[in-house]
């Protein structure tokens, strides 16, 4: 699901956003706000640049390279001079994210998330394959009651696009209860280079998270720990983008211990309040 560009002018990064997954108006008791606007997408924060096939109703990651997409279909896989530019063809240079020690993600907690920083402790942390302006990896923390929250970095210091930081939660959404998104963005990080990066939240069902990229079959896997993944790539369009370029739809796939699918976001477009 992708929720049409905005630009709030927060940043001389153009960022769109949403809260992707979730459907907006429907959380119950939402009534945080995205603090800059960006694209809250999702992306494939990877452990390594491995992938497999296919990705819209493969199996899990297995090994391979950097991989090229094919433009999705739909009335916005064209677009004017200055209007917003879907995922034309793309090619995802890198897929590695690399841990971020404890005591540096504690400090990034703590200027992200300021006083409640002590009642949590993170669970992932990673810099991603390519660093951006404001951003160069995630943390994700859980407290006690098993309530989520994100944190983008940059060295040591955090921050939080949501107000107030602590708003993701811990309920599930979409078919089965199996998967939760949390935030996710497309970042301009350089002269044709965006970074993908997000997270989100599992059942005990899952034991695998992969993520693939619009209409390329290939899946990359997520880091993964206490029920919360996190992806990041860095892809460069094929061709010049617009202005608005919004990049092609991440697609989260779930899998059980017996190497099962038993969520595919690509075919989950619905999300339900209950």
């Amino acid at each position: 699901m992708k929720i049409g560009p905005e630009n709030n002018g927060a940043s001389p990064q153009r960022r769109w956003g949403l809260r992707w997954g979730v459907p907006l108006g429907v959380a119950s008791g939402v009534t945080a706000v995205s603090v800059a606007a960006v694209v809250v997408l999702g992306g494939s924060g990877s452990t390594g640049p491995s992938a497999a096939d296919p990705a819209h109703g493969g199996g899990p990651a297995q090994g391979g390279g950097p991989a090229n997409s094919t433009p999705a279909p739909g009335p916005s896989a064209s677009a004017s001079p200055g209007g917003t530019s879907p995922e034309a063809d793309f090619t995802v240079t890198d897929a590695t994210t690399t841990p971020i020690d404890a005591g540096t993600a504690t400090r990034i907690l703590s200027s992200c998330l300021g006083p409640d920083a002590s009642r949590y402790h993170a669970v992932v942390a990673v810099r991603t394959p390519l660093a951006t302006e404001d951003w160069d990896g995630v943390v994700v923390a859980v407290d006690s009651a098993g309530q989520y929250v994100q944190c983008q970095s940059k060295g040591d210091k955090g921050t939080s696009q949501d107000s107030p930081p602590t708003f993701i939660n811990d309920r599930l959404w979409g078919t089965g209860r199996i998967v939760e998104y949390f935030d996710s963005m497309l970042v301009p990080a350089g002269e044709g280079k965006y970074l993908m990066l997000g997270a989100g939240h599992y059942s005990s069902d899952v034991a695998e998270i992969t993520v693939s990229y619009g209409e390329d079959p290939k899946q990359y896997p997520a880091r993964m720990a206490d029920g919360a993944f996190v992806y990041g790539a860095a892809l460069s369009p094929d061709t010049p983008p617009g202005r608005r370029y919004t990049g092609p739809s991440p697609y989260v796939h779930a899998y059980d211990a017996s190497g099962r699918e038993i969520y595919n976001q690509a075919e989950d477009p619905k999300f339900t309040d209950r």
